[in-house]
């Protein structure tokens, strides 16, 4: 097999031309991320003024020889403009089914009652059995009492003023028992508070937990030399790697 490319060998592999481009050699971000056109209706740029469009249809098609649909659609004779003509015919069908009921004969019926209201009669009375009588038992004259003729409370009499007498209070009696009366013992001492100005009050608490448990750092933990927040601080430059040329700028 004869080699399509030659040149010299960088380690275990020969580099080749890239078949395709490839990303890492363009310093722009790419034909990806390439501007709209300013052309056409479809991806147009938003930014640009966009001109009215118009559509433009093909040549139309050559009108053909014969209008008709063919002979694939021949139309009978029978077929009107009312529909299909078809000549007049009876149908012949099974006999249907009649239904046998039972019907009253003329033994059912009774025509005598049928007179009285055919022809003029006299009045005639009709005659039923008694009516049960309902048996309440009514009060007796025993179960009413007369109102009362004396008293305030009168229905049918007029009645004098009436007072009543009520009995004498033990309050103020000479049998009023003065040793239940509560002492200067049974009231509760009030408050200065309740009706004087009320003096600052202070809560004494327990002692607080120092804040701090762990180890703190000592003056020895501290390096005064490189302290470059508030002192000026000298350049100090670093050394890296190279790196690819086919890396991305940092754009800040």
């Amino acid at each position: 097999m004869v080699e399509a490319q030659k040149g010299p060998w960088v380690g275990p592999w020969r580099p080749h031309r890239p078949r395709g481009p490839i990303m890492a050699q363009f310093t722009s971000p790419g034909p990806k991320y390439s501007l709209p056109g300013t052309t056409g209706c479809q991806d147009h740029c938003i930014t640009k003024a966009k001109a009215p469009a118009y559509t433009m249809r093909g040549a139309k098609a050559p009108a053909p020889q014969s209008c008709s649909p063919g002979p694939a659609y021949y139309i009978p004779a029978s077929i009107t403009r009312n529909g299909k003509y078809v000549a007049p015919a009876q149908h012949i069908c099974g006999r249907p089914k009649e239904k046998t009921e039972v019907t009253p004969g003329p033994g059912d019926y009774s025509t005598e009652e049928s007179c009285k209201h055919l022809y003029k009669r006299a009045p005639a009375q009709s005659m039923s059995f008694r009516h049960k009588a309902k048996t309440q038992q009514g009060p007796g004259p025993a179960a009413y009492t007369l109102p009362r003729q004396l008293g305030p409370h009168t229905a049918c009499s007029p009645a004098s003023p009436c007072y009543s007498l009520r009995g004498k209070s033990e309050r103020g009696s000479f049998a009023e028992d003065l040793s239940k009366t509560p002492g200067p013992a049974a009231f509760p001492k009030v408050q200065l508070d309740t009706y004087k100005t009320r003096a600052p009050a202070y809560t004494m608490g327990t002692k607080t937990a120092p804040g701090g448990q762990g180890r703190s750092p000592g003056p020895a933990d501290y390096s005064l030399g490189k302290v470059t927040l508030i002192k000026s601080q000298a350049p100090a430059p670093t050394f890296g790697i190279r790196h690819s040329p086919y890396t991305l700028p940092l754009l800040l």
